[in-house]
Formats: C-alpha cells, structure tokens, sequence
C-alpha cells in the first residue's frame, strides 16, 4: 500500500446491527401480499430515509396518514415498534470493532439513522459508545452517499481522506465514500471483512 490506513469509519445497520423492518410488521399485518404492499407503497425506504435525514418522526407519520388515514395504526407501529426491527448485532463483526479499538486504532463510525433512534440502539447496544466518535445523518440533515456526509465526517474527526478506510453494506455508499478520496470496502460478512482489512495493512 502506499498510504498508510490511520483511520477506520463503520457503517452500522446490516454491518454491526441486524436490521429488517418486516420482522414487527409480520404481526401488525400478517397477511403476506398485504404487507409486502404496505412496506413497498406506504412505509417505503425511500419514507423512512428522510427520518435519517432528520425529518421529524411526527411529521413524517402526518404525511402519510393524510395520504392513507385507514392505514394510520399501521403507520405510527413503524416507530412504536422501531426496537424490534433491530433484535441483535453481528457478533463476528462486533468482535472486529471491538479488537481494532483495544489494539489502539482510530475508530469511527458513519451512519444513516434518525437521531432519536441512534440514542435508543446506543442504550441497547453498549459497544456503539467505544469508537471515538460518530456522524449520524439525522443530526446533521445529510445522508450517504452524498459526498458532503463523509466530507462532514472527516472535518469533524480530523480524518486524511486517503488514510481512511470505510466499510458499508451498501455499494452506493461505498462508492460515495471512494468519491470523497476515501478507501472503501463492502461488507458482506465478517470473514471478507477481515481479508479486506488486511488487502489494506491492517490485521485483526
């Protein structure tokens, strides 16, 4: 390599916390083709993203219910039931987290969620107060991939772009962090994880 890793930025949801809104929904509406349609046409991805972008859960629930008022139940059980489409981490890669903290490397994480349950999923989930530090969308109204989070995030962190390393579920995210002069990898498992930290000098 010809720069030195210093720096190492963790995506959270799907690579440190198992998230997957289906799993409330699968009693708030147990009919399979009636969910799948609820989660694809009212509490969409593209709905939700906006509460990480740090659009008001309150206003976000209005929007929808003056659209579907029949649905509204449905709709506020989305952040009633917000803690249970979180049920664990990934302890294989929560083991990797950790031992780059206790070995002394700067460790920071990157991610979109909305501000009020980033809190909840720190109380829940002890070991996301270890890393130094964190950018969280909902508190500073941008979301990845746009280039302007990770530029916020390496200001605030005081992070060298080309001796940082970031790693995300998400290809459109880690091609947002390449476009911002990062070092990217796509996780996809813990042990792939590990071969492309040390592809990138660092061992665990």
């Amino acid at each position: 390599m010809t720069t030195e890793i210093r720096h190492i930025v963790f995506d959270i949801g799907k690579v440190l916390l198992h998230y997957d809104p289906t799993l409330p929904y699968s009693r708030v509406i147990p009919d399979d083709a009636e969910r799948e349609w609820f989660l694809a046409n009212v509490c969409t991805h593209e709905w939700n993203i906006e509460q990480d972008r740090g659009r008001t859960w309150e206003e976000a629930e209005d929007l929808l219910i003056a659209a579907h008022p029949e649905r509204a139940e449905q709709i506020r059980a989305f952040r009633k039931h917000w803690n249970e489409m979180v049920p664990h981490a990934y302890d294989d890669s929560v083991a990797i987290f950790e031992g780059l903290i206790a070995e002394g490397r700067d460790v920071t994480m990157l991610t979109n969620f909305a501000s009020d349950t980033f809190r909840e999923a720190q109380v829940r989930f002890p070991f996301l107060n270890k890393p130094r530090g964190v950018t969280v969308s909902g508190d500073i109204g941008l979301i990845k991939p746009d280039v302007a989070i990770y530029d916020a995030h390496a200001r605030s962190f005081g992070l060298d772009p080309a001796s940082t390393i970031f790693i995300d579920d998400s290809l459109a995210n880690v091609e947002g962090a390449k476009a911002a002069g990062w070092h990217a990898v796509h996780f996809t498992g813990a042990e792939k994880l590990r071969s492309d930290l040390a592809a990138h000098g660092i061992e665990v």
